[in-house]
């Protein structure tokens, strides 16, 4: 009876881990001196937020936390929850402190909370009532309150690569029975979870029905094919993976190819990606690749996107493949992306330098005597509204020159000016020589 109704158990429950070292993947977070490994060594429980894909162990992560801290759990969903269901888990969680027990409060999808529901934890959370455990598939910084996050720890957790996969399916394929696979259908497999282990489960389970219905234990690419026709051709169409399509996408913009980008485009929405992804995508396209060249792209992306989420699939995706196009055909341009790159390389490695006298604030007395902003030139009050041969760089740094606009689209104009403006520092330097570093000096000295 016991096996009979392990059996109706779905798969991915009865796989569920009952301590961290039956958890697959992960290492950056559960491995030796890794900080929930630490945690739940430790004994001391702390509020977090787990943020990552779906099927990676988020909600077993939370369940083993309230076993290891030997608290109660409570679940909720903020798919389903409301105020009244977080009002019954803060009643239930002062029952259990009287009686001397530790709450952990478990909140799925903790981003579907608006801003009141979410409020609706912070004095709990701070006076200690209860542990809390979020979530999230979506980026926390901009789907939980400040206030929430800045009393939780956020752990970003990873998508199953294909050797966690493996295991994962090795672990599985022994509690169904010891099923076996070809090497092309367990790739195949492997590929339509897209890293999340409990589609590969239900997939698994899809499986094995249809084998149990053959009386055959070997799964092939025809046994496989048949169960998963659908799923196969949606998500692992030719065996290519998730993020090597987005690549192609992305290669195909830069190289300037509308067919290619419009081929991988909907080769991604064959495939099940979200519209979404695909859009925030498509505007980092128009940054990274486009830039200053075109600035229109980055608009016309950005209105693509908006369009997408006012009309949905399947009308708001025109908006989007148009975007595609106009990026493939539009001038290109890094530079500005490789300035910034360059810029913040720098500063990660340089010394802390001082903002130089003439480019500081002086709201005060003191700081006007202490010669704070003397000898700032006002540029809308030199020709051409540039005050030339001036310097915005700290003291004793050369200039960098990181931007380095390239000739085509927008580029090429901006690049013509600031050549222009380069030789208007180097007539005023000629007719000023070392008047500006003396009068700052001589002032600094004073």
């Amino acid at each position: 009876m016991f096996e009979e109704t392990r059996a109706n158990v779905p798969l991915a429950e009865r796989l569920r881990p009952r301590s961290i070292d039956e958890v697959i993947g992960q290492k950056h977070l559960l491995g030796p001196n890794k900080p929930l490994r630490v945690a739940f060594e430790s004994g001391e429980a702390h509020s977090m937020i787990l943020w990552g894909p779906p099927g990676v162990g988020k909600t077993t992560l939370a369940r083993l936390m309230a076993d290891a801290f030997h608290a109660e759990f409570i679940a909720l969903s903020a798919v389903l929850s409301g105020v009244k269901d977080i009002r019954e888990a803060v009643e239930t969680a002062q029952l259990h402190r009287v009686r001397g027990k530790q709450t952990l409060v478990f909140v799925d999808e903790v981003h579907r909370f608006n801003k009141s529901q979410q409020d609706a934890f912070l004095p709990h959370v701070e006076s200690g009532l209860f542990v809390f455990i979020g979530a999230t598939t979506e980026n926390p910084s901009f789907e939980v309150n400040s206030a929430l996050l800045s009393r939780a720890a956020v752990y970003v957790l990873k998508s199953l690569d294909d050797d966690e996969q493996g295991e994962l399916l090795a672990r599985a394929s022994e509690e169904l029975g010891g099923l076996t696979f070809t090497d092309e259908s367990k790739k195949a497999l492997i590929g339509s979870a897209d890293g999340d282990g409990r589609k590969l489960l239900n997939n698994l389970e899809i499986v094995a029905r249809a084998a149990a219905q053959q009386k055959t234990t070997e799964i092939d690419a025809a046994l496989l094919g048949s169960a998963l026709a659908e799923n196969l051709r949606r998500f692992d169409k030719g065996g290519d993976a998730f993020y090597d399509q987005i690549s192609a996408l992305h290669k195909s913009v830069r190289g300037s190819n509308p067919d290619g980008a419009l081929y991988w485009f909907c080769r991604m929405l064959d495939g099940g990606a979200d519209p979404r992804y695909l859009a925030r995508r498509i505007v980092r396209m128009a940054w990274e690749d486009i830039g200053l060249a075109d600035p229109r792209a980055a608009r016309i992306t950005l209105d693509a996107a908006e369009t997408y989420e006012r009309l949905g699939s399947p009308e708001g995706e025109l908006a989007l493949a148009q975007a595609v196009i106009y990026l493939a055909v539009a001038p290109k341009s890094n530079a500005g992306y490789m300035a910034y790159n360059e810029a913040r390389r720098f500063v990660s490695k340089d010394q802390s330098r001082a903002v130089p006298i003439h480019l500081r604030n002086a709201p005060t007395k003191l700081m006007k005597e202490l010669g704070y902003g003397h000898e700032y030139r006002y540029a809308h009050d030199e020709p051409d509204a540039y005050a030339a041969g001036e310097t915005y760089v700290p003291d004793g740094m050369r200039e960098p020159h990181w931007y380095q606009p390239t000739p085509r689209g927008l580029e090429g104009k901006i690049g013509e000016k600031l050549a222009r403006l380069a030789d208007l520092d180097a007539q005023w330097r000629e007719a000023h020589p070392d008047q500006q570093n003396e009068a700052r000096e001589k002032k600094r000295k004073d």
